[in-house]
């Protein structure tokens, strides 16, 4: 920066040396202060201190520039109101920089920033901040003091959690987490009465936030996560949502309570599991635009989804008189059903000795269900997706029959012994609760072949699948397991598929080469250096050959 512009507000012009008789235009002594200074997209590879010879400033804008460190006379600006240094190379910033009393707007995107300053929570009068695209793994708890920041910026960086400090930054309306590695959204951040706009897409979050509070919010932007449930007491709560964006994720089903979204004017479904629509999403009047391409959708003809949004919500409204009921009410009773048991598909429970409950978000299976059984021999038992916080205890009435229960999508915390009785049982589908353990007791389901505990809270191998000889299938990815046993999986001789992905493995035990019946041993998304993702791709044979090469002779 020529040394002038420095000093502009010093220097008298040459001119005044020369030049006697003033016109009002030249009277410098009169001027005033330069208050703004644009230095953007230059090469500039520092900032001089002499920046403290211009107090009037109130906008300095360096942004694109080459700047490795900022000057610490920059805490000497105490007009300054906007700070812009984004795009630049800067790896820290200075302590003097939060003495600015009246900064409002401070943008630090695409720099090299790891931290930012525990102390950032002094700037009392910020309304912006964009710290995108550096490398920050965590956010000062000292942001709960930013009470003025209207829209806060975080995309793009290596954050794992939120600090549920930030619910204290009560003017906030705008917050985007885009592009991080978030598995959840603190409960706290529910609180936050002005927020209008959240941006979580591209993150690891397994469900919607809850967001009881957030009156005001009209964006919720989650595609490309890792959300396979919506939550129907979720979805009620965002009465003001105008725009719910949830492509690229892993969603089967849509609840009823969608329709209660009666502001909602675009709706992005695109690229998820969804095989059925409620076709009650007729009836949301706003709706301009619905995207739904990349699902295997059973009831929707491709040819009505290209037709556009109106088209197709006229089909599902004239769909909707011959629906099956939603969740909130009874089916219609016919000559057929008992009363008491219009909750139960009797005819299921006869020809096809199956038990189903599923997809109703009730806390507890209502006892109608279970006394529809009657004399039939079920086989097969479905309480998924669901609210179930244990394992129902009448399970244990279907001792002597069932062999297949599916328990997936709940939240179940622990199993009881009640599951335990049930020794006719080959299939248990666990997926999806928040089990941290299995009882020793299971051993006793000696016919047990086939166990999914993908996506629960294990953080280690549950011990008792090494006692249950018949197992064939063992699912446990994406929980926290951080080692496994190889002699006692390879006593399990049946096994012939093991899926640790996504879990906290930081080494594979070169002996798990000699578990040879594996068919298929899946082992991505963990930590471990070795074996390779090379080695990982070339299948299972190829991972089994590598490990029994590096065991030490």
């Amino acid at each position: 920066v020529p040394e002038h512009v420095w000093r502009i507000n010093v220097d008298p012009p040459e001119e005044a040396q020369q030049n006697l008789s003033f016109g009002a235009a030249d009277r410098w002594w009169e001027q005033t202060d330069l208050t703004k200074l644009i230095l953007a997209s230059n090469k500039l590879q520092s900032l001089s201190e002499d920046v403290q010879l211009l107090p009037a400033l109130t906008v300095l804008d360096v942004h694109d520039n080459q700047l490795t460190s900022l000057p610490s006379a920059l805490g000497q600006l105490e007009n300054l109101q906007k700070l812009d240094v984004s795009h630049n190379q800067l790896r820290s910033l200075p302590e003097e920089l939060l003495q600015l009393p009246r900064l409002r707007s401070l943008l630090l995107q695409h720099n090299q920033l790891s931290q930012l300053p525990e102390g950032l929570g002094q700037l009392l009068s910020l309304e912006e901040l964009d710290v995108s695209n550096n490398q920050l793994t965590a956010i000062p708890s000292s942001f709960a003091l930013l009470v003025n920041v209207v829209r806060l910026n975080l995309a793009c960086n290596q954050l794992k959690e939120l600090p549920a400090d930030l619910s204290a930054m009560k003017s906030l309306r705008q917050l985007d987490c885009t592009k991080n590695y978030l598995e959840t959204v603190p409960p706290k951040l529910a609180t936050m009465a002005s927020l209008e706009q959240l941006y979580l897409r591209k993150n690891k979050l397994r469900s919607l936030p809850e967001l009881p509070s957030c009156k005001l919010l009209k964006e919720l932007h989650a595609g490309e996560n890792q959300i396979e449930m919506l939550d129907a007491e979720n979805l009620k709560q965002l009465s003001s949502l105008c725009v719910l964006e949830l492509r690229d994720n892993k969603i089967k089903s849509v609840p009823e309570e969608i329709t209660l979204l009666q502001k909602l004017e675009r709706l992005d479904l695109a690229n998820n599991d969804i095989s059925r629509l409620p076709y009650t999403l007729g009836n949301l009047s706003q709706l301009k635009f619905l995207a739904l391409e990349g699902n295997p959708l059973r009831t929707i003809r491709r040819d009505l989804l290209q037709k556009g949004t109106q088209e197709l919500l006229k089909y599902l409204r004239s769909k909707i008189q011959d629906d099956v009921p939603g969740p909130s009410e009874d089916p219609p009773v016919t000559a057929m059903t008992l009363p008491s048991q219009s909750k139960v598909n009797i005819h299921a429970i006869t020809t096809l000795k199956l038990l189903e409950y599923s997809d109703k978000q009730a806390a507890e299976i209502p006892q109608v269900v279970f006394d529809a059984v009657g004399s039939n021999a079920v086989t097969t038992v479905n309480f998924s997706r669901n609210q179930l916080r244990e394992i129902p205890p009448r399970l244990v009435e279907l001792k002597d029959s069932v062999c297949d229960v599916s328990l997936g999508f709940n939240k179940i915390s622990s199993i009881s012994s009640e599951l335990c009785l049930l020794q006719k049982l080959t299939h248990l589908d666990l997926r999806n609760n928040i089990l941290t353990a299995l009882p020793e007791e299971m051993e006793a389901l000696k016919k047990l072949h086939t166990i999914n505990l993908a996506f629960n809270r294990f953080k280690v191998f549950p011990s008792v699948l090494y006692h249950l000889p018949a197992l064939e299938t063992i699912l446990l990815s994406n929980n926290q397991v951080g080692s496994i046993d190889p002699v006692q999986l390879k006593a399990l001789d049946k096994l012939g598929t093991l899926d640790l992905q996504n879990n906290d493995l930081l080494q594979v035990p070169p002996e798990l080469g000699n578990c040879e019946n594996l068919r298929s041993l899946l082992l991505e998304g963990n930590p471990f250096r070795t074996p390779r993702a090379a080695v990982l791709a070339k299948g299972t044979a190829a991972v089994l050959e590598y490990l029994r090469s590096r065991i030490p002779s």
